[in-house]
């Protein structure tokens, strides 16, 4: 590995790819809002699926080699490159301070420092993210019936907006969309059930979503697996013209 990396050169934040994950806890919920309100959480060249899909994902990593132990709720949009199907990643809210440095210098993934409740009671699985005290998503689902993790739906191509700014003047100094699809190696899951959830937004001051919507039902998925993390693909180059 090249000493240049990462800064500082001697003393790396986090370690270099791949991380490796252990019985990572997920719930998903997937519920439909208006494709005009998808829309506003979409960077060019992006377009909304006319289905309006919306993915909140709960989730608790007891142990990973990079980033220790961490929570995350994340919030994704369905929706066209080019006409090709796939899933956008507008905020991840995370309580890990490494885990959000890699994730916005590696893949532009949007993590957002907050505080994180995640717990289970009975078969119910429920996530709770808030920024200076007061509440931004709810995530709650419920494990029904046992079901293969290949009926979960892929959420792929998964992509990411990475966007480093100029420190010249205004402007970024390099823009790229890309996607995370690759980046998952070694995937295992353990044990998968369907269900439904519900999900709700607050508005907060700090990170607003509720012009996707407030409450939402939809269809809900949990998963226990393990998984590596790797390197990802750089599908759109916006400063260079590519892709």
């Amino acid at each position: 590995m090249s000493e240049d990396w990462t800064t500082p050169f001697s003393d790396p934040y986090y370690p270099p790819l791949p991380a490796y994950y252990r019985n990572v806890r997920f719930q998903f919920v997937i519920f439909r809002t208006e494709p005009e309100r998808v829309a506003s959480f979409l960077p060019a060249p992006l377009e909304p699926s006319p289905d309006g899909l919306c993915v909140a994902i709960g989730l608790h990593v007891p142990f990973c080699t990079a980033y220790g132990s961490f929570n995350e709720a994340v919030f994704e949009q369905k929706c066209l490159f080019h006409g090709q199907e796939g899933w956008f990643c507008s905020h991840v809210w995370h309580d890990g301070p490494a885990g959000i440095a890699a994730g916005r210098e590696i893949y532009g993934t949007p993590k957002i420092w907050s505080h994180l409740e995640v717990e289970m009671a009975e078969r119910t699985m429920r996530t709770h993210a808030s920024m200076g005290g007061l509440k931004v998503v709810e995530i709650s689902s419920t494990m029904t019936v046992p079901t293969p993790a290949t009926t979960l739906p892929p959420l792929t191509p998964a992509w990411r907006l990475k966007l480093i700014p100029r420190a010249d003047g205004p402007g970024p100094a390099f823009k790229q969309l890309i996607d995370c699809t690759a980046a998952t190696i070694d995937f295992e899951a353990h044990a998968c059930y369907r269900g439904q959830g519900v999900v709700t937004f607050e508005p907060s001051p700090l990170c607003d979503v509720t012009r996707a919507g407030t409450h939402f039902t939809g269809e809900a998925y949990y998963l226990e697996a393990s998984y590596g993390e790797s390197y990802a693909r750089i599908v759109h180059d916006y400063m260079k013209g590519e892709g």
